[in-house]
Parts: structure tokens; C-alpha cells; sequence
């Protein structure tokens, strides 16, 4: 991690769904979506997380911006815990952290003008109408639409990518300091995806953002990231600076999520499917490591103990960590045989 101090902290956030049935609706399970995961933000990063669909990502997103009510868990921003006696409360939280999401259209009211989207919530905020219009169409102009062409129009006039814009734009209206950016450019071209992904490197230097990056595209992630954080089934098994969990990877998991990467080189094809079998159900999912049914070095251990998010055996403590019991697993992780 960066030497910056947390900008963003996470503690032990978890977020169980109880599932109801039976001819009482009755409660019979509970999907246990986010189990127990903690991370930091520094000031100035980017934070990105990946995992397979159903890993707890989105859901992780939801709950730091309280869309969604953790069940247990603390989070403190700039070293203020939100909702405690003495830190900060839910609106001052949102008005520092934004959050930017997959579907473009859905996100922004197709009864209000783009102008009128971008400005709303500065004027919620008490910005007067005029300056909240001001600051709006700047904004508009900093990430690509010009306003004398765009600021009229509705969402349906506007491209999936001018969207995505446009919902930047919103995001940055309350002057965050960090952004939350949630499948942001999976459901664009490749090339407007590309455009956007350049954008938003160059707004978090303008406006001197953090980003916490979800997407199950790693190579989006690692060209964007400063740092990784890999998750599984409602945990996090693996984190790091990007180019250790690109290039010497500790854990199992990761790994094969690597090797499963679109490559254009024929040198580099996968031959063998890298992992095999999907993801446990989260109702009830495995003992122990959750990983450990998916796993060729599981043990007697992964079944009876939670792996700890920490540094392998025999390794100085530094910013690499995974949450692995068994070091033949990480060796070969590490050597890449």
C-alpha cells in the first residue's frame, strides 16, 4: 500500500441475506454475500477489485456508499467513523464519496434534462440554481460533451459511452475525494471503454481523486490500478501493489483467474482449463477456505480453519497478502509452476 495515510477503512464489513420460504415465508437461509472483509484506500490510489460474477464485489460497493445496511462491520473515512457518536454521518459521507455504475441509462432520470441531472445534487446541497448550472456544464465540458450540445438533451438522445460521461460528471457535481466506480466501462466498446478509462486517469489527476475500481476485466484493472484487492465468494483470499498480484500471484485463485485471461499472442494460449467447476453456493458455503473444493493443494487444514489475510510463511511482512494455509499452494503460485 501506498505510504499515504487511508483516505478510506474498512473493517470487518459483512452483509448476510436471509431467504424466505415455505408456506409461512419463513426464513430457511442466508446468503452470506460479504463475510468479514476489510481493506484501505489510501489517498491518491486506485484500488481496484476483481473475482468471478456473484463474488461479493458489487455488493461490497453498495455497502460502503450505505445503499445498503451492513450488518455488522466499521468503516471510517479520513479517520471519521460513519455513524458513530463524534465522526461523520451517512450525507456528509456521500457527499466526499460518489459512485459511478454499470448501466448507464438506469442511473440517470429520463425525465430530466443532462444539465438538470449534473446539477441536482449541488443544488440539494445549496448551491444556488445558477451556480449549480455553471458547475455543471464545465463539468460537462471536462469530460468530453460539449454544452451547448448536450447540457438540453435527455438520456435516450446520448450514446451508452456519453452516457458513462455524463454519470462521471454527476458523480464529480459534490466535489468527492473518492469515486466508486462499479463495472464502469464492462457494458462499453472496447475502444469506448478505452476512451474512458483515459478520462477518468485524467480527472483523478485534475481534481487529485481516489478510485476504488470494480470489474471482473483484469486487464481493465490492471492498466488502471495501483493496487489489487482479489476476492472469492464474499472474501478476500488476495491483495497487493498490482504489479505483485500480476506478476508473482500467491494465491491459487488468482492465479487461475491470470491464466484465464483473452490473450491475442497464439504463444500464450490456455490448454488446460485453469479452474474447474463454479463457485460453491453462498447459502452454504465450504468450511474453512472457501476456495479449498476448487483447490488441487487442498488440505485437512483449508476444511477445519478460516485462512488469515496475512503475509506466506517465511516472508518479511510487506503489502502482499493472501489468505492461503498451504505454501506449496503459493510457491507455485509465485514461480508460476
Amino acid at each position: 500500500m501506498s505510504d499515504a495515510p487511508a483516505l478510506l477503512r474498512v473493517e470487518g464489513l459483512t452483509k448476510h441475506f436471509p431467504v424466505h420460504g415455505g408456506p409461512l415465508n419463513r426464513r430457511v437461509a442466508t446468503v452470506r454475500a460479504v463475510d468479514d472483509v476489510s481493506l484501505a484506500v489510501a489517498a491518491g490510489e486506485t484500488l481496484g477489485i476483481v473475482g468471478e460474477s456473484g463474488c461479493g464485489k458489487s455488493t461490497t460497493a453498495r455497502l460502503l456508499m450505505r445503499l445498503i445496511e451492513p450488518d455488522r462491520g466499521r468503516l471510517l473515512f479520513d479517520g471519521r467513523e460513519v455513524g458513530a457518536a463524534g465522526g461523520i454521518d451517512v450525507t456528509t459521507l456521500r457527499r466526499q464519496m460518489q459512485m459511478v455504475f454499470q448501466d448507464s441509462y438506469a442511473s440517470l432520470n429520463p425525465r430530466m434534462t443532462i444539465l438538470g441531472s449534473i446539477a441536482y445534487a449541488p443544488r440539494m446541497h445549496g448551491l444556488a440554481a445558477r451556480a449549480a448550472d455553471a458547475r455543471a456544464e464545465a463539468l460537462l465540458d471536462r469530460v468530453g460533451l460539449e454544452p451547448r450540445q448536450f447540457a438540453r438533451r435527455y438520456p435516450h438522445e446520448l450514446s451508452g459511452g456519453q452516457r458513462q460521461r455524463v454519470n462521471i460528471a454527476r458523480a464529480l457535481a459534490l466535489q468527492p475525494r473518492l469515486v466508486i466506480l462499479d463495472e464502469a466501462v464492462s457494458a462499453l466498446d472496447k475502444s469506448v471503454a478505452a476512451q474512458v478509462l483515459n478520462l477518468l486517469a485524467d480527472l483523478k489527476q485534475q481534481f487529485n481523486l481516489t478510485y476504488l475500481f470494480i470489474s471482473h476485466d483484469l486487464n481493465v484493472v490492471e492498466y488502471i490500478s495501483d493496487r489489487v484487492l482479489v476476492m472469492y465468494l464474499g472474501q478476500v483470499v488476495e491483495t497487493g501493489p498490482v504489479a505483485a498480484i500480476y506478476g508473482r500471484p500467491r494465491h491459487p485463485y488468482t492465479r487461475a483467474l491470470l491464466a484465464s485471461k483473452p490473450t491475442l499472442d497464439p504463444d500464450r494460449r490456455t490448454i488446460s482449463l485453469p479452474l474447474t467447476g463454479d463457485p460453491p453456493n453462498p447459502i452454504d458455503p465450504p468450511s474453512g477456505c472457501r476456495f479449498r473444493t476448487r483447490c488441487g493443494f487442498a488440505d485437512a487444514v483449508c476444511a477445519a480453519r478460516t485462512p488469515p489475510l496475512a503475509a506466506p510463511l517465511g516472508h518479511p511482512p510487506d503489502a502482499h497478502l493472501v489468505a492461503c494455509h498451504v505454501p506449496a499452494a503459493q510457491q507455485q503460485a509465485i514461480h508460476g509452476h
